[in-house]
């Protein structure tokens, strides 16, 4: 239950940083409060997203992953935060991913960040 939270933590963090830097990814809303609920309920979205259907997508891309030596990975991330945008919609969060661009941009940042800080709060007990 702990490396659940802590992951959904970086998420919202690394979501956070994501809207912060790239152009086309909003998270509007009220309050610093309201964007906080907002930005670990789209974290749990994105994790629900990339725990039941990323496995999916990636077994069917399986000879373009061995085709393009691994770089299809970045489209099946932007295609997950788009997703994960489209899924914030239709649960009325204010959470938004305009073009594909965006998604890229924004899977890119995501993954890094998420990347350094599960480096910094690698919780092996």
């Amino acid at each position: 239950m702990k490396s659940f939270v802590i992951k959904t933590l970086i998420n919202a963090a690394a979501i956070w940083v994501a809207a912060w830097i790239v152009d086309g990814i909003t998270l509007s809303g009220g309050d610093w409060q309201h964007k906080t609920i907002t930005v670990i309920a789209v974290a749990l979205v994105f994790g629900v997203v990339n725990w039941l259907i990323k496995p999916v997508v990636k077994l069917f891309s399986l000879p373009l992953f061995i085709l393009t030596l691994g770089l299809v990975t970045f489209l099946i991330n932007a295609l997950m935060l788009w997703l994960t945008s489209w899924a914030s919609d239709k649960l009325s969060l204010d959470f938004h991913v305009q073009g594909f661009w965006a998604a890229l941009f924004g899977s890119l940042i995501i993954s890094l960040v998420s990347w350094g800080l599960h480096l910094a709060f690698d919780d092996k007990d």
